[in-house]
């Protein structure tokens, strides 16, 4: 349907005539627009920041850790403490074949780092290199551990982003300068930026690392590890490999078969599928309202046209008299129709996108990286969509308009 710039002043000058009207119903389709685009915008902002507590980790891995038996099994009393061995290691990588990677993690808390004057309470966490594929390091200086720091256990360590921003100035290379922790000094051999929110035995910002073998030897743990971290391969879930894995420890330890306490599994891949069940959950629920609060607005406008038309019964009876024909009519109530929701709309996405802006500024505001603009691509879809509800809405007012005969309209006067 093509409006010409005549017919485009007249639709204007008819709107602007029924001001009152004209803003309600503008108000109706308004709100509905702005509420759907700020609630999408919102929620992906919100999505945005819970991934970005997981930002890093494999989404298909887990941790096992050992915790005191739950029942009493083969002369060992229930209670007992034992600790997973880094023998473990190697008697699930031969047993179990759904593994991927499986490496150990061992941490101490309550350290400090201290370079010349300046310190940092932070924690101690001895990894072996393939620790990489489970939780990625975001390197800004420098490298990660490798194989040559864990066969020499070298005295070297990787810092995270708060040991480093304490320690030393914004933008300085910390590569090659020596920190001491626990009374050792540890040359730095890179600068690991990554938040690590999921805290896993501490988060990487707030860590120094160092080679497994040479934290073994620093703080005498023996054969002792205190997490085994893995991931599954592809088209195996972790879920599946817990029973196998559970069964092989527990064999191992004297641990009886049925005790559930004894091994406490984390399972990333099962609270990564949650949270993406939630948001989907929300964004359906967003969708749902938004839509909603638009058809509300649309039948509005439609009522409004249908009053209008009735008030316009002379109006349209005479211009059908002149010779108008009946597609005039109803490319005329059409246009009024859709003019007034592509307006109204138009505003409410500025609006909202107006809104979303100093939201996602304020959020930013204080250190996070949120973003709750809504795409182009959406704008666009929206205002389609905008464009199919006023048509939608002026259908039935249109068709009455067109009903009208030049007789009756005079009767009615």
């Amino acid at each position: 349907m093509r409006i010409d710039l005549d017919s485009f002043e007249e639709i204007l000058l008819t709107i602007t005539r029924n001001k009152t009207r004209s803003l309600l119903t503008a108000f109706g389709v308004f709100w509905g627009i702005f509420m759907l685009v700020a609630l999408v915008g919102g929620g992906q902002g919100m999505q945005g920041m819970m991934k970005k507590n997981f930002e890093g980790f494999a989404t298909n891995s887990g941790f096992l850790v050992s915790q005191n038996t739950g029942e009493p099994y083969k002369g060992f009393r229930k209670g007992r403490a034992w600790d997973l061995e880094i023998q473990d290691i190697e008697r699930l990588r031969r047993s179990v074949k759904g593994i991927d990677v499986i490496t150990p993690s061992t941490a101490r808390w309550g350290m400090s780092a201290v370079y010349g004057d300046k310190k940092y309470d932070c924690s101690v966490k001895g990894l072996y290199p393939n620790y990489a594929i489970i939780e990625t390091p975001k390197i800004t200086f420098g490298r990660f551990i490798n194989e040559v720091d864990i066969k020499e256990a070298r005295k070297v360590c990787v810092i995270g982003k708060r040991v480093y921003e304490t320690l030393f100035k914004k933008g300085d290379n910390p590569c090659g300068k020596f920190i001491r922790v626990n009374g050792i000094y540890y040359q730095i051999v890179g600068v690991n930026s990554s938040e690590g929110n999921m805290n896993i035995q501490g988060r990487a910002s707030e860590s120094v690392t160092l080679p497994y073998t040479t934290m073994q030897q620093a703080f005498n743990l023996g054969g002792r590890i205190e997490v085994i971290c893995f991931t599954a391969r592809k088209g195996v879930k972790v879920s599946e490999l817990q029973p196998k894995m559970e069964e092989v420890i527990k064999a191992a330890h004297f641990i009886a078969p049925t005790d559930k306490q004894a091994i406490m599994c984390l399972n990333a891949e099962a609270m990564f599928s949650m949270v993406d069940s939630l948001f989907t959950g929300i964004r359906f629920l967003i969708w749902m309202v938004g839509i909603g609060t638009l058809l509300a607005g649309a039948i509005g406008v439609s009522n409004i046209m249908m009053v209008t038309v009735k008030e316009r019964t002379i109006e349209i009876g005479i211009r059908r008299a002149i010779g108008a024909r009946p597609k005039d009519i109803l490319q005329q109530i059409l246009s009024e129709s859709i003019v007034l929701t592509t307006i109204a709309g138009m505003c409410g996405i500025s609006f909202a996108v107006l809104v979303l802006q100093v939201l996602e500024i304020g959020v930013n505001s204080s250190g996070n990286d949120a973003h709750f603009q809504v795409s182009f691509w959406l704008a666009i879809s929206t205002c389609a969509l905008l464009a199919a509800l006023g048509m939608l809405a002026g259908l039935a007012p249109a068709y009455r308009a067109m009903a009208i005969k030049p007789i009756e309209a005079i009767r009615d006067e």
